[in-house]
């Protein structure tokens, strides 16, 4: 496999990393966690992981700098490499069953695993608040909207009932609405205390790259 990434490498790509084929080895469990995080993560991520690859990759050294060029102390190996760019291409191979011993990655590291994966290149646990403090005050119009209705058809059933309901939902909205703000803020300085460069110099043509 080594001579594989080594022939990859020389051929051209910045990047040589294994794919698995299939997960047979792997639990039921896993496999559907697994397949589940890669789902949620390439969908609310502006960086795309290839699904089913481990760490073990083989790298230029000009990946190598530009990823440790990175300041931030808290890394998701995964989205990092991905994040870094340059040309790579998956060498698939079979895994086959562990000789001896046990995986020491229970099923709450690898928890742990994801939500930091997640938290490290999505803004999206922050932004969801705005999106869930609108559809309850949407929904608390609709339903004052509804309680006018059946008023008017039928008289009020329990006075201050329908009223106290809809303010109860629609400042519940607005307090989700306000977190979301402030969420939006977070995630602004989210994004600028880990200071990724905007884009990293692939290479330079007729001018000086350490200029650029």
């Amino acid at each position: 496999l080594i001579l594989d990434f080594v022939e990859k490498w020389r051929e051209g790509s910045d990047v040589v990393y294994g794919k698995r084929e299939e997960r047979a080895a792997d639990t039921m469990a896993k496999r559907l966690t697994a397949e589940g995080f890669y789902r949620l993560f390439n969908r609310i991520s502006a960086v795309k992981i290839p699904e089913n690859t481990g760490d073990f990759r083989l790298m230029d050294r000009r990946v190598i700098e530009a990823i440790k060029a990175l300041p931030e102390r808290s890394r998701f190996m995964k989205g990092l490499f991905a994040w870094a760019g340059f040309s790579a291409v998956a060498v698939p191979y079979s895994r086959p069953e562990r000789a001896a011993g046990t995986s020491k990655f229970n099923l709450w590291k690898l928890w742990n695993f994801a939500l930091d994966g997640i938290i490290s290149f999505s803004t999206a646990p922050l932004r969801i608040w705005s999106y869930i403090g609108a559809v309850v005050a949407l929904f608390s119009f609709l339903y004052a909207s509804l309680v006018i209705i059946r008023t008017l058809m039928t008289g009020v059933d329990v006075p201050g009932y329908a009223s106290l309901i809809v303010l109860i939902l629609f400042f519940g909205g607005v307090q989700m609405i306000s977190i979301g703000v402030l969420g939006e803020y977070l995630a602004r300085l989210f994004v600028e205390v880990k200071r990724r460069p905007i884009y990293v110099v692939d290479e330079v043509i007729g001018g000086d790259k350490a200029a650029s």
